[in-house]
């Protein structure tokens, strides 16, 4: 028999899903105009992939530190607060005179973005763990409905002329105002001291004592190497769409301003569809099958994108990938959230840290093969991690059976 979930406990999912939502507005409004950005800077491929990888940089310099801060002063103060510096960063590098102070200003928005990764889904996690069932790919939905919004507005300021300045302006505004309505909106009192499950009172949970690091087995560390790398692969695909889809369709392909967006739009539309999806896809087969699934998706759908390159085929590569990878970042996560003798927080805030490597390595390495060769070469990187999860997918957790009714 359901029981009706409590008031408080829908108001904190939607608080929740808002910053989400401006998360993924943040960022899908930048792809688009990473080549209007590069021509004002006058660089190379392999140039604007340093400096984008920057973003990455910060996010790996001082993502650790998410966990200690959400201890100190609550995830739902983290999330909202640092979103608003995240959106005033990024509207520092549209502002941005050269390459140098454009990598600086994305080394904020690392950092920032980091911090809001870390606490969104800590919140996230205590608000599932409430509703005793899976909500997490949900909220991811909303991250990514968040992008395709950014992404469309992105496009569309590019194909009619705006400014990028405006755009990022607007976009801070935005971003303001949402967080402002969300914070009321979230749990109250102080986070939980351990993952496991929480009763109505998170504040008289028990700590149980943690193993210390040089104590975890070496199976913990395998378990977390691996969903790492599926998470990477989740990572780079989006990363793949996000600073290169739209240059790759204008420069290789010869699209228009406005439709070299709809590839990173696309692969957001169906990652929106597939975590909206994806707690039933979860709940029913079990997020190994659904990332192994996923993951051969990615490399065929890409594999043939790339191998037969055309405009409409690389925006339903695109696509593809999106509906493949939209599991796999959420669902790392939740795993690594639940390894053994970890302290609360820090197997997420791990592989939050680690997921950025994917984001770091992703713009320099295909910036560089890009020069070589071309960007076609350069994106084959993504159905390769798609093969690569369907290698590793046996980390993740397999279908829950239902206790038996007594």
């Amino acid at each position: 028999m359901s029981t009706a979930v409590p008031v408080h406990l829908r108001r904190a999912r939607v608080g929740v899903s808002i910053i989400f939502f401006t998360n993924g507005i943040v960022l899908g409004g930048f792809a688009p105009r990473v080549p209007e950005l590069r021509d004002q800077l006058g660089v190379s491929y392999g140039t604007l992939g340093i400096a984008m990888a920057m973003w990455p940089i910060g996010a790996l310099a001082l993502g650790l530190t998410a966990a200690a801060m959400i201890r100190r002063f609550r995830s739902s103060r983290v999330a909202t607060v640092t979103m608003v510096f995240s959106a005033a960063a990024m509207l520092a590098a549209g502002l941005a005179p050269n390459v140098w102070t454009f990598g600086a200003a994305l080394f904020v928005v690392g950092v920032t973005d980091a911090w809001v990764d870390v606490a969104q889904n800590a919140h996230g996690l205590r608000v599932q763990r409430l509703y005793g069932r899976s909500i997490l790919n949900a909220f991811h939905a909303l991250w990514s409905i968040g992008a395709v919004a950014g992404g469309l507005i992105g496009g569309l300021s590019a194909g009619l002329g705006v400014a990028v300045p405006w755009q990022f302006l607007g976009g801070l505004v935005l971003v303001l105002a949402a967080n402002a309505v969300a914070y009321p909106m979230l749990l109250a009192g102080p986070e939980p001291q351990h993952a496991g499950e929480e009763g109505a009172d998170e504040t008289a949970l028990p700590h149980p004592q943690h193993v210390p690091l040089r104590r975890i087995p070496v199976r913990t560390w395998g378990l977390l190497g691996a969903l790492t790398v599926i998470a990477l692969a989740g990572g780079w695909a989006e990363d793949a769409a996000a600073t290169w889809s739209a240059i790759y369709l204008r420069d290789e392909l010869l699209a228009g301003a406005t439709f070299a967006a709809l590839a990173f739009v696309s692969l957001q539309g169906f990652q929106f569809v597939g975590r909206l999806l994806g707690d039933r896809m979860v709940d029913r087969w079990g997020q190994r099958a659904v990332a192994r699934w996923g993951g051969a998706l990615v490399a065929v759908g890409m594999g043939l994108a790339l191998a037969i390159p055309t405009s409409w085929g690389t925006v339903l590569g695109f696509g593809a990938a999106g509906f493949g990878i939209a599991t796999l970042i959420p669902g790392a996560m939740h795993a690594a959230d639940r390894l053994p003798g970890l302290r609360a927080g820090t197997g997420l805030t791990m592989l939050s840290w680690l997921l950025r490597l994917a984001f770091l390595l992703s713009p320099p390495v295909v910036g560089a093969i890009a020069d070589a060769t071309s960007l076609r070469v350069g994106l084959t990187l993504v159905p390769v991690f798609g093969l690569l999860v369907v290698a590793l997918a046996g980390a993740m957790e397999g279908r829950r059976v239902p206790a038996p009714s007594r």
